[in-house]
């Protein structure tokens, strides 16, 4: 089925499109009527600011972006291509899990927000690396989301099937927007 031009999305990619644009909705309900202050406001010494959250998903996303890339690329060049619904191994299963608990670690050094970036800067970058992600699910569009891997660059030996990537991207986002909103309800939060 072709619609608009461009064949039509695979149920479960489609549903992951969603989401990677409800992350993106939702950072901008987040962060339209805040103040710069507010904006960088941090909670306590050893917590992130609002911005924080948001660049370290930036920088999450730009060493995710290449695993993404090899895996589709790998899928292709190896044809596994299939229909879903998929379903997921325990380690895939497993890997989104843990992307959805509060459990906290020190991020590594690569996925660390970088100091002195603009409101601009990081909003402008979070916004383009959410058409990104949605760009690498139209890549990925028919290929088997359950037999395809992709590389988990904090573990660079592990290796999750695809479908669960994009999941844990989800949920690693939706986590640290999560976290991003609870700095507004902290004590001392500035008015304006």
């Amino acid at each position: 089925m072709v619609t608009h031009g461009r064949p039509s999305l695979a149920p479960e990619i489609d549903q992951f499109r969603a989401q990677f644009e409800r992350v993106s909705a939702d950072a901008d309900a987040l962060t339209a009527a805040l103040s710069d202050e507010q904006f960088t406001w941090r909670p306590g010494q050893d917590s992130w600011s609002i911005a924080e959250c948001l660049d370290h998903l930036n920088a999450t996303a730009r060493v995710y972006l290449p695993a993404l890339d090899e895996g589709i690329a790998d899928a292709i060049r190896g044809g596994v291509y299939g229909e879903g619904p998929f379903k997921y191994n325990w380690l895939g299963r497993l890997s989104v899990r843990f992307s959805e608990m509060r459990v906290r670690f020190k991020a590594p050094e690569d996925m660390q927000p970088a100091p002195g970036r603009s409101r601009r800067e990081i909003l402008a970058a979070f916004r383009a690396y959410q058409v990104q992600y949605v760009a690498r699910l139209r890549q990925a569009n028919g290929v088997d989301l359950a037999r395809a891997r992709v590389r988990v660059p904090v573990t660079s030996w592990l290796r999750i099937p695809l479908g669960s990537g994009f999941a844990v991207m989800v949920a690693h986002s939706q986590r640290h927007l999560a976290q991003a909103r609870r700095v507004t309800e902290a004590e001392h939060f500035p008015s304006h």
